[in-house]
């Protein structure tokens, strides 16, 4: 599917609001969340089916051309085939008309680009960790989510409410007034509507077309260097040489006292029982919404301190200099896992991206992973072969600098800020020149070589199934591309 593109001098950009439906709402919301969790099953299943069936059929040393044809994973195939479904399906047939065509859509749309994924993963074309065929999605453990996309989807006049197909109009928690001043003035334009039920409550969140001016930053001719750290979240030195350090509020740890009292609780209640098909007392629900509250304030504390520090740190530095963290291999260090994930390195990297492209068009470049920031001198450049991380004192042996570590790695990635203009390819900006070779003057590390499913030539549900494990380790380049119809 093509992806939509915003008209010259507009984003995409996501306003979200608290709902307060009344109890026929939320029964009609929950019915809504309910149809896209069973039409994304069902949809996995129809696909899958073919899967099984030709598995079984060449197991009878039947030819491919007397084989069940594929089923396509198209959202017009999908559409199609469940429309002709839903008609005589016991599992829709009685219902299915109470609900949203939206609803529906949603999703098979998400069927869709989960085994587009899948492919795409099996067939090498797609970055991250390797992805699995799409599973059957829970009732109990299923996000409950919705999507609009046509039908009355609006802001109403009020401020206070909003209007959406099937579910009539529903109160806000909070003013829509920003986003209404903005429809009113022909600012923004409202392009699908997401319902979604999380911490608890009910949101909205509307995907809108905005018209957004470009903002000056305050220092647009000075570069910043950014150090990522768990007792210090972040030390900022720019190319006037000026360090500024934020303090990492940790807002897990000062709330883990009360965490701990409250999953005690939890845990004197009378629970959920899947083996027996015991239910939860109400005791223990009541006790279970106030532990999710306390962890919903955590994140929620943490959502916006970071929100404040990208923003004040795109708003004043024309470039932005950060590191290529492995935040995922950061996190099996089980000393660390819980404050490096408190700290959110993942969150303030994506924040500070979109950030400086698109509110302030400025420039932001990513250290090589193997950069040595920390074991570099930033006085006279040597480096040094190893640099524990308990050391935190950098004292350079060429030409007697002592400083703190992390001043040191903030001022280094600040430093190039001006390599990466020159085109020396040390950092991994956009604009730079092709990068060159260039000594790091440590040894890195290498990983060990796991095993991972092999990716032979067929189809992505192919004759091996996808709960199969195979041998072929994780850097081996594919032989040959996957045909996918």
């Amino acid at each position: 599917m093509k992806k939509f593109q915003p008209q010259p001098g507009f984003v995409v950009q996501a306003y979200r609001f608290a709902l307060d439906p009344n109890g026929t709402q939320e029964h009609a919301l929950r019915s809504h969340c309910g149809a896209a969790r069973a039409a994304y099953n069902w949809a996995v299943g129809w696909v899958t089916a073919s899967w099984w069936q030709r598995r079984a059929e060449e197991s009878h040393d039947i030819g491919e051309a007397g084989l069940t044809k594929w089923r396509p994973w198209s959202l017009p195939a999908l559409r199609k085939a469940f429309n002709e479904a839903k008609q005589t399906d016991p599992r829709f047939a009685a219902w299915w008309q109470e609900n949203s065509k939206e609803a529906y859509s949603t999703g098979l749309a998400n069927a869709s680009a989960a085994f587009d994924n899948y492919a795409k993963s099996k067939n090498g074309k797609r970055r991250g960790k390797r992805m699995g065929a799409p599973q059957f999605k829970s009732k109990r453990k299923a996000r409950l989510a919705c999507r609009f996309t046509t039908g009355v989807i609006r802001v109403d006049a009020d401020g206070r409410h909003v209007t959406l197909p099937r579910l009539g109009t529903i109160r806000t928690h909070e003013p829509t007034a920003k986003l209404l001043a903005r429809v009113q003035a022909g600012t923004a334009r409202i392009l699908s509507a997401t319902v979604r039920h999380e911490h608890g409550r009910w949101f909205v969140s509307f995907q809108t077309e905005v018209k957004r001016d470009l903002e000056r930053v305050a220092r647009p001719d000075v570069a910043v260097g950014i150090d990522l750290g768990v007792k210090t979240l972040a030390v900022m030195a720019d190319s006037t040489g000026e360090i500024h350090a934020v303090p990492n509020p940790g807002h897990y740890d000062r709330a883990r006292k009360q965490l701990r009292r409250a999953s005690r609780v939890v845990s004197r209640r009378q629970g959920p029982d899947r083996r027996t098909g015991q239910k939860p007392s109400k005791r223990w629900e009541k006790a279970n919404a106030a532990r999710n509250k306390a962890h919903h304030r955590v994140a929620n504390l943490r959502e916006d301190a970071l929100h404040k520090l990208t923003t004040a740190v795109t708003a004043e530095y024309g470039t932005v200099v950060v590191e290529d963290l492995n935040v995922a291999g950061m996190l099996r260090n089980r000393r660390l896992a819980r404050r490096i994930a408190d700290a959110g390195f993942g969150e303030i990297r994506r924040q500070l991206t979109y950030k400086t492209r698109q509110r302030h068009a400025t420039r932001i470049i990513v250290a090589d992973r193997w950069y040595p920031s920390s074991k570099t001198c930033s006085g006279c450049g040597a480096v040094k072969a190893k640099l524990p991380l308990h050391i935190r004192t950098y004292t350079c042996d060429a030409c007697g600098l002592v400083i703190d570590r992390d001043d040191n790695a903030a001022l280094n990635l600040a430093a190039l800020a001006a390599a990466a203009a020159a085109g020396t390819g040390v950092a991994g900006d956009q604009d730079t020149a092709p990068a060159v070779s260039k000594p790091r003057g440590a040894d890195r590390k290498t990983r060990t070589i796991r095993l991972r499913r092999t990716a032979e030539a067929g189809r992505a549900g192919g004759a091996t199934l996808p709960h199969q494990r195979q041998t072929e380790t994780r850097d081996r380049t594919q032989a040959e591309a996957l045909t996918l119809w």
